[in-house]
């Protein structure tokens, strides 16, 4: 998993979203260094290698993530891709059901 984790070091630029964090009401707010789908080379081998299958190929998945809490409140930042996802049971290294959000509206 280390060196998996090293691979995803590197944020992947994805495209921005004008959805509101505060919008986020199906799941938690994360910022990932890295988005895409099960499909995107670099998240399908981590999804082997912790041997988790995604049903939904096509679906936004965030890989190497932190919880964002208090949107708005001062100190609150992400430098990579902020994301709204409803399946957070991996502890960061991946969550699931992700959608695009945009913290500074």
């Amino acid at each position: 998993i280390t060196l998996a984790l090293a691979t995803l070091a590197v944020a992947t630029p994805t495209r921005r979203n004008d959805t509101p964090a505060s919008d986020c009401d199906t799941g938690d707010l994360q910022c990932c260094d890295t988005t895409g789908t099960a499909t995107t080379p670099s998240i399908a081998a981590l999804l082997t290698q912790l041997g988790i299958v995604v049903p939904d190929i096509t679906a936004l998945i965030g890989a190497t993530c932190s919880p964002i809490s208090g949107v708005g409140v001062g100190g609150n930042s992400c430098t990579a891709q902020p994301v709204c996802c409803s399946n957070d049971s991996f502890n960061g290294v991946i969550v699931l059901g992700c959608t695009p959000v945009n913290i500074n509206l």
